[in-house]
């Protein structure tokens, strides 16, 4: 560990256990903050991942396997938390799910389930850790909102409506606590090679009868100018940004790490 700028600090990543968010978490571990993990995968492998991460940063973590999309299992998460660090410090609001289907097909429960997890969880978590922020004058809330926050994209409803969701949540979240030490800002990501995406990719290679580098390949010729994915690791560093110094006038933005999707 090379620096320790977030040493004291504890930091929540919703849906961290894979992906996007344990890069992310992995990056403000490595800055010495304490982290509590969250999301779903096999058990043993959680409890590992956990482990190894604070033996890696010499930091504490926690693990919550809170479904996001209950209100009621984010507020034990949020107790838990506070039980354990006395407060969260940094809130990275990123568990998200996806669903593919032209409107008319959508099933009402997918849509349900996506704004639910993928914006209301946000909601829930800030409401909770910005009392304790508020008191402590220093905060960062962080929300994973995609590149879908800031264009469509055909058969993408319910998870472009609650991205620009997203989107609006942290500009409101910003402004109210603007005159504060806590800041709230939005990261845009382009294509990730994230479980998710992979599951798109895979579906796309049998679609179309195309080895899956092939399929990745396409993914990327459609959308994204640079050709390569966002890595987890860049993401990483970029929250890392956001909560230095650096970025104290840093407020309601929404910050696309695309390769240039959102700029055609």
């Amino acid at each position: 560990m090379n620096t320790a700028m977030l040493q004291g600090k504890t930091a929540l990543v919703t849906g961290s256990t894979s992906g996007i968010g344990l890069g992310i978490a992995r990056a403000l571990a490595a800055q010495g903050a304490n982290v509590v993990f969250n999301g779903f995968g096999d058990a043993a492998q959680i409890a590992a991942l956990v482990k190894d991460v604070a033996a890696e940063f010499s930091v504490e973590t926690d693990y919550s396997n809170a479904d996001m999309s209950k209100a009621s299992e984010i507020e034990a998460m949020m107790a838990q938390a506070q039980k354990r660090f006395g407060g969260v410090d940094i809130l990275v609001n990123n568990a998200g799910i996806q669903h593919v289907a032209n409107i008319e097909d959508f099933p009402a429960e997918k849509w349900d389930a996506i704004i639910a997890i993928n914006l209301t969880s946000a909601f829930h978590t800030s409401r909770l850790a910005l009392p304790g922020m508020k008191a402590k004058n220093w905060g960062r809330i962080i929300n994973l909102a995609s590149v879908h926050g800031l264009v469509g994209s055909a058969q993408k409803s319910a998870y472009v409506a609650a991205k620009h969701g997203l989107v609006g949540f942290t500009k409101v979240t910003a402004l109210e606590t603007a005159k504060t030490g806590v800041t709230c800002n939005a990261i845009c990501p382009g294509w990730v090679l994230t479980p998710l995406v992979q599951k798109q990719v895979d579906d796309r290679a049998a679609r179309d009868g195309v080895a899956v580098e092939v399929a990745k390949a396409a993914l990327l010729a459609e959308k994204q100018p640079s050709g390569e994915f966002v890595t987890p690791e860049e993401l990483g560093a970029l929250a890392v940004f956001f909560c230095s110094p650096a970025a104290d006038q840093v407020r309601g933005v929404a910050w696309n790490m695309d390769g240039g999707w959102a700029a055609q």
